[in-house]
């Protein structure tokens, strides 16, 4: 790879605006191109960025060749990422989608289809993963041994406007998924079952379920519970929540900011080691480059970050269905409807040829 890698963005709203920042700040990585279905607003915002030289288009399709793109930023709205994504991969370009993946599980497994058929890296920018002070959080958890429970309590108040108001679930559907993927890094395993309760309190401004509890079975008999909301104001949490795993040789918490602290059953707390890498975004750009350098699987590779979807369906469907929910049942309905709905060609081929869907995207197949 060379020394610069040339990046193409897709998407210039309010997100890509953060990420052509982030560009801006990474000497690893250039702009090439920026594209946006709204061609006047990707010239703005390259403009108001510093791009002034670089050229915007409406597709992908229109810059890749021309401007010796070698990876692409996918920060389109969730619903476009699977056509921007999956467009990108067949062109042998790399591709670092924002979260989430897609709005489904059935489309996740087209884009892994995609990625396997192409033979390019597809990672997706769970963001949270790269908080310094979350990181110390799980090495002191690895030091405490196997975890037995871990909560997370998230509580927020913020009037978005627009249609997170409007959502059915916005709280699960557009904020959990940080929280759940957070949860399978912490663990260490994959999850299960998942039983959910969603509501909207009296006072919500919201249209849909703003508010929702959930406990998650892993493997290996650890539970994650969620306790969130976006409609509580007062008190509020960190955008990371609050969090507490407890293990047979201690506990450790973690308010989704500072330090963290922990406390041994017998011996000497363990210190937090404050690392100094990239944070956030930044810190998905930088594992993403460093994935491409030297040939690497970074930890939200595509077929592993399809669990995290899962689980975010998962919950959706317990709450609506008032029962627990196996992930794997989920993922198997998903792979059916793909292979339904796939038009025939190489992603359907792919698709096909799995054996296990399950053992794909590194679900226990004995659940």
């Amino acid at each position: 790879m060379p020394e610069t890698l040339r990046l193409l963005q897709a998407g210039a709203g309010g997100m890509g605006r953060a990420w052509l920042r982030n560009i801006k700040q990474n000497p690893d990585v250039v702009l090439a191109g920026l594209v946006d279905l709204d061609v006047p607003l990707a010239r703005a915002a390259a403009d108001e960025h510093g791009y002034a030289e670089v050229p915007v288009a409406a597709s992908v399709a229109e810059l890749a060749e021309r401007t010796g793109a070698e990876a692409v930023i996918d920060v389109t709205v969730p619903a476009a990422h699977p056509a921007v994504s999956v467009d990108a991969l067949l062109r042998g370009l790399p591709v670092l989608c924002e979260k989430p993946l897609a709005e489904s599980v059935r489309e996740c497994l087209t884009m892994v289809a995609a990625a396997e058929a192409s033979g390019r890296l597809l990672m997706v920018s769970q963001s949270r993963r790269y908080f310094r002070t979350g990181e110390a959080f799980g090495g002191q958890l690895a030091g405490l041994g196997p975890i037995g429970s871990l909560s997370c309590e998230f509580s927020k108040a913020p009037r978005f406007g627009g249609f997170r108001e409007q959502m059915a679930e916005p709280l699960l559907v557009d904020m959990a998924i940080h929280q759940f993927d957070l949860a399978r890094k912490l663990i260490g395993s994959e999850p299960l079952s998942v039983y959910c309760e969603s509501y909207n309190p009296d006072w919500s401004w919201f249209a849909g379920n703003a508010a929702a509890d959930a406990v998650f079975r892993f493997d290996g008999g650890a539970r994650f519970v969620f306790t969130g909301s976006w409609c509580a104001p007062g008190l509020e949490t960190s955008w990371n929540g609050r969090w507490r795993a407890s293990s047979a040789d201690g506990t450790a918490i973690w308010d989704g900011d500072s330090a963290p602290v922990v406390e041994n059953a017998s011996g000497p707390a363990v210190p937090a080691e404050i690392g100094t890498g990239p944070e956030e975004i930044a810190g998905s750009l930088a594992e993403f480059v460093q994935a491409l350098r030297t040939s690497s699987t970074p930890q939200t590779e595509v077929h592993t970050n399809v669990v995290s979807v899962a689980m975010v369906e998962a919950a959706v469907r317990s709450s609506a269905s008032g029962v627990p929910v196996r992930i794997a049942d989920v993922v198997s309905a998903a792979y059916a409807e793909a292979i339904e709905t796939t038009p025939a060609g190489v992603l359907l081929e792919v698709l096909r040829s799995w054996s296990s869907v399950q053992q794909v995207v590194g679900l226990p197949e004995k659940y």
